[in-house]
C-alpha cells in the first residue's frame, strides 16, 4: 500500500529542504588568489577570503575578484609620430588587482577600463616622439607608458607592473627611405674614417720626412729600398723618381763651364 503523508507533514519537509538549501548556499569557497567583495543590503561590507566564507543569501551579495597578474594585449594602434610618420604599433601590458574594494566600487569594469586607457596612453605617448626614438629607445618608451598607466589606475586599485611594445610596423615606402638613410649614414662614416686616416698618415709622413732630412744619405737608402720592392713585382716598366740633389753637382759644373766660355769670348 502506498504511504500517504498528511499535508502538514509534506509542508514541513518542504520547509526543511528549503532551509537546508539556504544554509548550503551560504557557504562559499574562495581560492588562494581570489577575494570576495561583500555587499550588505547594497552597501559595501568587507572583503573576505581566501578559504571558506559565509554569505547570507538575499541579505548579502558577493563579487569575486582575481588577484593574479593579467596579461592584456593592446590592439594595434595607428600612431603619427612627431616627425609626421604614420606607424602601426601594438603592445602588451601586465597588471594585477591590489585593492579589491577599489577595483569593484570605483570603476564599472576594470579590465575594459584598463584596456581603453592603455590604448589612448600608447597613442599619446608615442605621438610625442620621433620614429628613430620609437625604433631605438623602446625601453624608455615602455617605462614612460608604464608610469603613466600606473599613476592613472592607482585609484582603481590596480598596479601596472610592466608594458612592452611588441611591433612597430612601417609601410614599404618608409622602409625604403630608412634603408637609404642608413646607407647614406654608413657612407658618411666611411668618408670620415678615410679622412681621419689621411690626416694621421700625413702627420706620420711629416715626422718621417723630418727624420730623413737630418741625414742626406737616408733618403737615398729609402729610394734604393723602394726600387728593390718595385723590382720584386716583375714589372716591365719602372718609374723611379730621381732626386734633384744628385744632379745638383753636375748642374753646378755645367753652369761654371758655360760662364768661363762666355768670359773668354767677351775678352776676344
Amino acid at each position: 500500500m502506498d504511504l500517504i503523508l498528511p499535508s502538514g507533514v509534506m509542508f514541513g519537509l518542504a520547509v526543511l529542504l528549503l532551509i537546508f538549501a539556504i544554509i548550503l548556499s551560504a557557504f562559499r569557497v574562495l581560492r588562494e588568489y581570489e577575494r570576495g567583495v561583500i555587499f550588505l543590503l547594497g552597501r559595501f561590507y568587507r572583503v573576505k577570503g581566501p578559504g571558506l566564507i559565509i554569505v547570507i543569501p538575499i541579505i548579502q551579495q558577493m563579487v569575486r575578484v582575481d588577484l593574479r597578474t593579467i596579461v592584456m594585449d593592446v590592439p594595434t594602434q595607428d600612431v603619427i609620430s612627431r616627425d609626421n610618420v604614420s606607424v602601426r604599433v601594438n603592445a602588451v601590458i601586465y597588471f594585477r588587482v591590489l585593492d579589491s574594494q577599489k577595483a569593484i566600487i570605483n570603476v564599472e569594469d576594470y579590465l575594459q577600463a584598463t584596456s581603453q586607457l592603455a590604448q589612448t596612453t600608447l597613442r599619446s605617448v608615442l605621438g610625442q616622439h620621433e620614429l628613430d626614438e620609437m625604433l631605438a629607445n623602446r625601453e624608455m618608451l615602455n617605462t614612460d607608458i608604464q608610469s603613466i598607466l600606473d599613476s592613472r589606475t592607482d585609484g582603481w586599485g590596480i598596479k601596472v607592473s610592466n608594458v612592452e611594445i611588441k611591433h612597430v610596423d612601417l609601410n614599404e615606402t618608409m622602409v625604403r627611405a630608412i634603408a637609404k638613410q642608413a646607407e647614406a649614414e654608413r657612407t658618411r662614416r666611411a668618408k670620415v674614417i678615410h679622412a681621419s686616416g689621411e690626416m694621421e698618415a700625413s702627420a706620420k709622413l711629416v715626422e718621417a720626412a723630418a727624420k730623413l732630412a737630418q741625414e742626406p744619405n737616408a733618403i737615398l737608402l729609402r729610394y734604393l729600398q723602394t726600387l728593390t720592392e718595385i723590382a720584386s713585382e716583375k714589372n716591365s716598366t719602372i718609374l723611379f723618381p730621381l732626386p734633384m740633389d744628385l744632379l745638383q753637382g753636375v748642374l753646378t759644373t755645367n753652369t761654371q763651364g758655360r760662364n768661363k766660355k762666355t768670359d773668354k769670348s767677351s775678352d776676344r
